[in-house]
């Protein structure tokens, strides 16, 4: 009997390292693609472990979950990072300020 390829074991290895690169630049969205790569994850292991023999590509289901993993990590951190910011700048108000100041002066260029 010729093995099947586990459904979603690709899409779970690209969700993972896409998750990686938008936690450096988009930590919310980073960390969104991370959670749904999880739970992909979850149900192609699901389905591996009820019949092993039955299906390939177990080995990219699990370097996607690790990838997954450190993409959530990654996400929180860069969201834990921003709000640090933003506090020692002196809050929302002053942010807002710094942003629209450095807007005038990219305009002004």
């Amino acid at each position: 009997m010729e093995k099947q390829k586990l459904p979603n074991s690709t899409a779970v290895l690209v969700l993972g390292i896409v998750s990686i690169v938008l936690s450096c630049c988009c930590s919310i969205f980073g960390s969104i693609l991370g959670i749904v790569g999880l739970v992909l994850a979850k149900n192609a292991t699901k389905l591996y472990n009820e019949n092993p023999d039955q299906y390939d590509g177990f080995n990219n289901v699990k370097t996607g979950k690790i990838l997954n993993i450190i993409g959530i990590i990654l996400g929180l951190v860069m969201v834990i990072v921003t709000i640090v910011q933003i506090m020692a700048m002196g809050g929302w108000d002053a942010y807002m300020e710094n942003m629209q100041e450095q807007i005038r002066m990219a305009q002004g260029m």
